[in-house]
C-alpha cells in the first residue's frame, strides 16, 4: 500500500466515528434522504457550498439545521425576499449619537452554518453581498473587513416549479457553489414513516459531542486523500470534454464547465472515498459525484433546450463518452 494512502487511512482510521455519529444522528431525525445527507458531508468535508433544488416540504430546512446541532455550530435561517437588502444580510454601521460615532451591528451571515432560503427570490444586490462570503470567506462592512468564523457553510435552496418574483442566479454565483443537488421525493414507505413520525410528534434529543476541532481534523483529512494522476486526467478530460466537444455534443453545450469544476470534482471525490472508508480515490467516486459538480456548471444551447436536453442528459453523456482510467 501507497505510504501516503497508509498515513491517510491511520489518520482517518479514529475519526472514522464522527462520519458515522453525524448519519446516525441525521437518520434519527430525518427519514430517508440519504443522498441529501452525503451531499451535505461532502460539503463540510470540503469546505464547499450546496444548492439545493426541489419543491418545498422535502426536509431542506430540517436536515442542516439538525446536522448544525449534532455539530453543536451555529445556524442562521435566512428569507431570502424581493425587498431583502444587503445590509438584512451581512450588517451594517450604526451611528450612536452619545459619543458621535458609528459601531458595526452584524447581521446574520456571522454564523457557521446559512441556510439560505430561496435565494433566487433576492435581487442581485443581495446576491452580490452574499458572494464574498462565500468566495473570500469575509464580509466588508463600510471600510471595515471581518474574517468569518470556520466552518463557514452556506446551503442555499431554490424551487423549480415557480418562477414568479424570482431572479435568476448570475453565473458567477452559481458557479461560487461547490454542488447542486436535486432532491427526490421520498418513497412510498419512507413517507408513511414520515406520517407516523408526525402523529405522534416525533423529537429526537441529539447526543452529540463533536467539536469544531474534530470538524477541523476532518477536513484536513480530506485534502490529504490519495488520488492517483491517472484519476486527475480522468477528472480534467471529463471538465475539457464539456469544452472541446464531440460531434454529438457540439450543439449542446453553449458553454463548458471552468477550472473551478476541475477542482471542486478533485475535492469532492476524496470527501466521497472518505464517505467510503477509503482514504484513495478510485474512478466510481468520482462518477458518483460528477453529476452535481457539473450540472450547474454547463450550460445548454437553444437546440439542446428545444429537444428537452437538459444539462444533466449532456453531464451522463460525458460521462458516457470518456475513458475511464
Amino acid at each position: 500500500m501507497n505510504e501516503k494512502i497508509k498515513k491517510t487511512q491511520e489518520l482517518f482510521e479514529p475519526k472514522k466515528y464522527i462520519l458515522d455519529n453525524i448519519k446516525k444522528e441525521m437518520a434519527c431525525v430525518i427519514v430517508g434522504q440519504d443522498n441529501l445527507v452525503d451531499r451535505l458531508i461532502v460539503a463540510l468535508l470540503t469546505q464547499g457550498h450546496i444548492l439545493l433544488e426541489s419543491v418545498p416540504g422535502l426536509a431542506k430546512t430540517t436536515a442542516v439545521s439538525t446536522l448544525a446541532k449534532i455539530l453543536n455550530l451555529d445556524f442562521q435561517r435566512i428569507q431570502f425576499t424581493p425587498d431583502l437588502l444587503p445590509s438584512d444580510l451581512i450588517g451594517s454601521r450604526i451611528f450612536n449619537p452619545q459619543n458621535n460615532s458609528f459601531y458595526v451591528k452584524k447581521g446574520p451571515i456571522f454564523s457557521n452554518f446559512i441556510l439560505a432560503d430561496e435565494i433566487n427570490r433576492s435581487p442581485a444586490k443581495v446576491q452580490s453581498a452574499l458572494l464574498e462570503a462565500m468566495q473570500e470567506g469575509q464580509v466588508t462592512i463600510g471600510e471595515e473587513t471581518f474574517v468569518l468564523e470556520k466552518p463557514f457553510f452556506v446551503m442555499a435552496t431554490q424551487n423549480p416549479i415557480e418562477q414568479e418574483g424570482t431572479y435568476p442566479l448570475p453565473e458567477a454565483q452559481v458557479d461560487r457553489f461547490l454542488l447542486k443537488t436535486v432532491i427526490d421525493y421520498p418513497s412510498i414507505a419512507e413517507e408513511l414513516e414520515i406520517i407516523n413520525r408526525s402523529e405522534i410528534g416525533f423529537k429526537k434529543d441529539l447526543q452529540s459531542n463533536i467539536s469544531k476541532q474534530d470538524v477541523a481534523s476532518l477536513q484536513d483529512i480530506c485534502q490529504q486523500v490519495y488520488i492517483d494522476e491517472s484519476i486527475k486526467k480522468y477528472i480534467v478530460d471529463l471538465v475539457f470534454a464539456s469544452r472541446q466537444t464531440s460531434p454529438e455534443l457540439k450543439n449542446l453545450i453553449a458553454y463548458g464547465a471552468s477550472p473551478r469544476a476541475s477542482i471542486g470534482l478533485t475535492q469532492a471525490s476524496k470527501a466521497i472515498a472518505l464517505l467510503n472508508n477509503r482514504a484513495f480515490v478510485i474512478p466510481e467516486d468520482v462518477k458518483e459525484i460528477a453529476m452535481d459538480i457539473l450540472r450547474h456548471r454547463i450550460i445548454a444551447t437553444y437546440e439542446a433546450e428545444a429537444e428537452d436536453i437538459s444539462s444533466e442528459k449532456i453531464v451522463k453523456m460525458l460521462l458516457e463518452s470518456v475513458k475511464v482510467p
